[in-house]
This record gives C-alpha cells, structure tokens and sequence, in this order.
C-alpha cells in the first residue's frame, strides 16, 4: 500500500477511535448522573458495543499504520516522538483494557437492577468512579498522541 493511503487509514482510525471513545464516554458520564437505572443499561450496553464495532478494531489498526507509516516515511524509530507516541499509547490502551471488563460488569448489573426493579448496586458506582479514574489519563493520552503525530517534535 502507498504512503497517503496508508496515512488516510491511520488518521480514519485515529479519528473513529478518539470519537467514539469520548463521545461513548460522554454518554456513559452523564447518563450514569441521572441516576434513572432505565436509561443507565440501555446506555452502557451500546457503549459496550460501540467498543466491540468502533474502539477494538481501529485500536488494533493504530499501530499497524503508525508502524508501517514510519517505515514506509523511513522516520527514524528511536526519534523521541515516535517513542512518546508509542509510550502514551500503550497508556491509553492500558487504561482502556479495564474500562471494557468494567463497561461490561456494568452493563449486566444495570440489566439485572432493571430486571429486578432494584436500585443499582454499590458495586455498580465504584466500578463508575474507577472507570472515570481510568478514562481521564486514556484520554489526555490521546489527545498527547494526536499532538505528537501532527507537530513530530525534534
């Protein structure tokens, strides 16, 4: 594949990845601050999806085009913003491996209050504030890392 494609494909999926991972953040945030359990499961379940079709796919194809665009570029592999990149990445993702098992726990147990016509469990919002915890530094990680790709500083 050519170098400008290879690059269309990279930022598509930069963009997909960032987009939907701030705009099922959003959702999942201010959703999950109304309290209403209805809207709650209904919510973090298509978040949950929206991960499976959306954020897995095109965070696998990141570094399969940043890779093959620095050989490709012939950029050198030891420049500091290809290495913050890659470090800020593995960051992101780090964070972001959790958030999903925690996505799903919460899907499930919102599922189960509305089932039962229960409030939701403890459980339920400790797994919240450790999925907010997590999502912050994914996200200044990201936006790191879209800053280093476009600027590639010395």
């Amino acid at each position: 594949m050519d170098y400008l494609t290879v690059k269309w494909l990279h930022i598509l999926s930069s963009t997909v990845l960032f987009g939907t991972g701030l705009g099922s953040a959003f959702y999942m945030f201010f959703t999950n601050r109304t309290r209403n359990t209805r809207a709650i499961a209904v919510v973090v379940r298509r978040v949950v999806v929206a991960d499976w079709l959306f954020t897995t796919p095109t965070g696998i194809l990141q570094p399969v085009t940043g890779f093959y665009l620095v050989h490709l570029a012939g950029f050198d592999w030891r420049a500091s913003w290809i290495l913050g990149s890659i470090a800020l990445y593995l960051l992101a993702m780090f964070c972001w491996l959790p958030v999903v098992w925690l996505q799903i726990r919460m899907a499930a147990m919102a599922e189960a209050a509305v089932a039962g016509d229960t409030p939701l469990p403890d459980r339920f919002w400790r797994y919240h504030r450790i999925w907010t915890a997590l999502g912050v530094p994914a996200f200044l990680g990201f936006v790191a890392v879209f800053y280093l790709m476009v600027v590639k500083p010395a």
